[in-house]
């Protein structure tokens, strides 16, 4: 997983998730989002903490420490699609991890994963299953993160919109699961769209160099 150590420290980003927030698929790390984050804002220190195969409760173990963090992103979700958590259990957990996030930063955002039905290797009635589980996903979190004061970025789109399914060699690694470096960099489009959390990181940045 990308990390770094600004010299001088600027703002501070702490990272916690699975796979995706690893960069599984990128090049390399540099081009992971985390990366790209890092390659935004050069005065950044990002800690990572993700670990392939993460699930939400594992996130709560990335989450122990007292040390604080200008922002936390929560990159992850797929996993507890894969292992069908129930919805009580996945709201309860996501209820916790965002309440563990505020104890490290007043900045928290959510991302989970997207619109897995649109999996090109998936078919019925295996995708509809997936899109269901995959909008019930996005439904919970949104309700976790705005209980707590946090933000959730939405990757969800139908098979129409969605430019992963549209253009899935384009932006899909070899495994056709996580993203490759160009979808990387249109999850860092969608984070800075909709939560502006590179640009929050620079403003904090510049704000702790004055």
């Amino acid at each position: 997983p990308f990390e770094r150590r600004a010299q001088p420290e600027g703002s501070r980003l702490l990272v916690v998730g699975d796979s995706t927030a690893g960069g599984v698929g990128a090049s390399d790390p540099t081009h992971s989002l985390p990366g790209l984050l890092s390659r935004a804002n050069p005065s950044l220190t990002v800690v990572n903490k993700a670990e392939p195969g993460a699930r939400y409760a594992d996130m709560l173990a990335q989450l122990d420490g007292d040390e604080r963090f200008d922002a936390v992103l929560v990159l992850g979700g797929t996993h507890d699609l894969l292992r069908m958590a129930r919805d009580a259990a996945l709201r309860d957990v996501v209820q916790r991890v965002a309440q563990r996030a505020r104890v490290r930063s007043q900045v928290v955002v959510f991302m989970p994963p997207g619109n897995l039905g649109n999996l090109r290797f998936l078919l019925p009635p295996w995708n509809w299953w997936m899109r269901h589980r995959a909008r019930r996903l996005q439904a919970i979190v949104a309700e976790g993160a705005q209980a707590n004061g946090a933000q959730h970025v939405t990757l969800f789109m139908e098979h129409e919109d969605d430019p992963f399914a549209r253009h899935p060699r384009r932006l899909h690694s070899r495994d056709g699961l996580h993203p490759n470096d160009a979808g990387y960099e249109l999850w860092q489009r969608e984070l800075e769209a909709q939560a502006q959390l590179s640009a929050r990181l620079r403003k904090i940045g510049r704000s702790a160099a004055t």
